[in-house]
């Protein structure tokens, strides 16, 4: 899938990519609400989104793959999604004109 595939998906469903979403702005909100919201530790984040590690020598011969603790943070992700899909914790806010 191209860089540009999921910000061509976007337009489609009427999103501007310019002003409103784009497909690295849903990477940077997963990634937030996983660790500050869920709890989930970074180093398992940047695994599952595929980031490589910053430094050259742990990426030498850190192996790590988090496989375990990735399905956990996943099934973490589609519940707290779920939740949100049929309304429940959500807070409300009032939007003063």
């Amino acid at each position: 899938m191209s860089g540009a595939a999921i910000n061509a998906a976007l337009r489609r469903m009427g999103y501007d990519t310019r002003t409103v979403i784009t497909g690295h702005g849903f990477r940077a909100m997963a990634r937030t609400i996983l660790h500050e919201e869920l709890g989930q530790k970074p180093e398992v984040i940047e695994h599952q989104l595929a980031h490589a590690v910053p430094d050259l020598l742990e990426g030498a011969y850190n192996r790590t793959k988090f496989i375990k603790e990735r399905r956990a943070m996943m099934q973490a992700w589609a519940d707290y999604l779920d939740v949100l899909r049929i309304g429940g914790n959500l807070v409300p806010l009032s939007r003063t004109v």
